[in-house]
């Protein structure tokens, strides 16, 4: 599993501290039928498994992240296969092997929000963005797309001030919760993925 960002002399705050073993702070929210969420032992250390079988459900952890200090998200994630035979702009088929999403508060209620939805894609290209067949407060981002790197350990780091002034057309300062998501409860297909630790950074560089 890669690491990455280098946070050495970079200010940072661990969001999802899975390799040491901990889910302390995160939250489930089942939509449909159960995703199994579990920290298992891999050979580069401890990872969050989460295994679907027509489920949709996630967790989440609320946090409040000042992006002005700390505005870059670093992941790593791995997908044992993708979804087939989907319209992923489309409620039927709004399923996807691994999300991440960025929450953003409209208000006092967790529920009042919108949302970036970073994910992996079955069939829209990478880099492509649509908003959510749900809502059209959450739009999804395509950072992997099909097949390719299937099996294998891929790293992400976005500047989430760029991305949401270029999705929503204004600035943002303050992230109000992640959550991740392995779901298949639409299409109910199976999907298998495995997350290394969520980080935010001070630089992205």
């Amino acid at each position: 599993m890669l690491s990455p960002v280098n946070c050495l002399s970079q200010k940072s705050v661990v969001i999802g501290h899975f390799s040491s073993g901990n889910l302390e702070g995160w939250k489930e929210k089942i939509f449909k039928n159960k995703t199994q969420y579990q920290i298992i032992e891999s050979s580069s250390g401890k990872i969050l498994e989460a295994k679907s079988q027509a489920s949709g459900s996630g967790l989440f952890r609320e946090l409040q992240i000042d992006l002005k200090e700390m505005p870059c998200l670093a992941w790593s994630w791995k997908i044992q296969n993708v979804l087939y035979g989907l319209n992923e702009t489309t409620k039927d088929g709004d399923d996807y092997s691994a999300r991440v999403y960025v929450v953003f508060s409209d208000g006092p209620f967790f529920w009042n929000t919108h949302a970036i939805n970073y994910v992996w894609s079955s069939a829209q290209p990478t880099g492509s963005a649509w908003p959510n067949a749900f809502t059209d407060r959450t739009i999804n981002v395509s950072v992997n797309s099909g097949p390719e790197r299937v099996g294998h350990w891929v790293s992400h780091v976005r500047d989430i001030r760029k991305d949401y002034k270029r999705l929503f057309g204004k600035m943002i300062d303050v992230v109000d919760a992640i959550a991740i998501m392995t779901d298949t409860d639409n299409s109910e297909q199976s999907a298998t993925a495995y997350y290394g630790d969520i980080k935010f950074f001070s630089s992205c560089e």
